[in-house]
């Protein structure tokens, strides 16, 4: 029997503990499987694209959440991509929201060790339509979507307090955003309509960590898991945090939960939506599921 083939994509130029270990692994990696490094955001999708036209039958992620999206992203964009080949993961990044969801280990060798001896699993995989540069996209997503207060402290975070201090960035991020006047946002789907000023939509239980926000997600479920808060203000504000620092942000705010199989996202204002923690484009959104879309290797 042939042994199977395997692509790497990474970021040469990654940073971190992690990312120096994954680096230092290379020569034994490299025995294993064929490294194709990225140059700038973005390479992910063509580079997994081609990996698929060129016959591996598994592709890892090595990076954070947004190598992870890039790479599922281009094995969706060629045709039969997602039965051809299935996902590997190296959690390089600063929150690893998906790879914490699957139990992927954050050592690189032991992440290793996973892809050439785990288990396969089929997972549902999310997609979203929404407006990039005055034209329609669509981009699947693993784990996380969201708009209002969540993307708005995205399109304020400092990149260089990131590579500082890490995920408490983005709580900076987000202070700094709810003290603006907040966006109202219709949400519309057959469970719950109505108005909200922070929409996150889950295929995990994760949410910006080993924070559970989603305590009804089931990876294979067919669902999506939407949790929507009406109002986003200092007190609904420290009643999240209170359930963040508890590990069960989804018991404070104010939050309204459910599950749906699809849903839309509008608003009258231009509001960009984020995918994986980066804001891809603006509002309106329709977001689906597709089950069982994605093939994964996990313990």
């Amino acid at each position: 029997m042939a042994a199977e083939r395997i692509c790497v994509i990474f970021n040469p130029a990654a940073k971190g503990h992690k990312a120096r270990r994954f680096l230092d692994s290379l020569k034994k990696i490299a025995s294993e499987a064929e490294l194709r490094p990225t140059s700038k955001p973005g390479d992910g999708r063509p580079l997994a694209a081609a990996a698929v036209r060129d016959g591996f039958e598994t592709i890892v992620a090595a990076g954070g959440d947004g190598t992870l999206n890039e790479v599922i992203n281009g094995i969706g964009d060629e045709p039969a991509g997602f039965e051809q080949t299935r996902l590997g993961v190296v959690p390089l990044g600063t929150v690893n929201v998906f790879a914490r969801e699957l139990k992927i280990p954050f050592q690189p060798d032991e992440a290793w060790e996973l892809i050439r001896n785990g288990r396969e699993q089929r997972i549902d995989l999310p997609k979203a339509i929404f407006q990039a540069g005055g034209t329609q996209r669509q981009q699947y997503f693993a784990q996380l979507a969201g708009a209002g207060l969540d993307s708005r402290a995205i399109a304020r975070l400092d990149l260089q307090l990131k590579n500082r201090i890490g995920k408490f960035a983005y709580i900076w991020a987000g202070v700094r955003a709810l003290s603006e006047d907040q966006t109202r946002i219709t949400v519309r789907s057959r469970p719950f309509s109505g108005e909200a000023e922070l929409v996150l939509v889950g295929n995990g239980r994760y949410y910006g960590g080993n924070f559970v926000l989603f305590p009804k997600a089931v990876l294979q479920d067919g669902l999506l898991d939407v949790t929507v808060f009406p109002r986003v203000n200092w007190t609904a504000a420290a009643g999240f945090f209170l359930g963040w620092a508890t590990g069960r942000p989804d018991r404070a705010g104010g939050s309204i939960q459910f599950q749906t199989d699809s849903l839309s996202i509008t608003c009258d204002q231009r509001l960009p939506i984020e995918l994986e923690g980066d804001n891809v484009g603006d509002l309106p959104a329709e977001i689906t599921i597709c089950p069982g879309r994605l093939r994964v290797i996990c313990r």
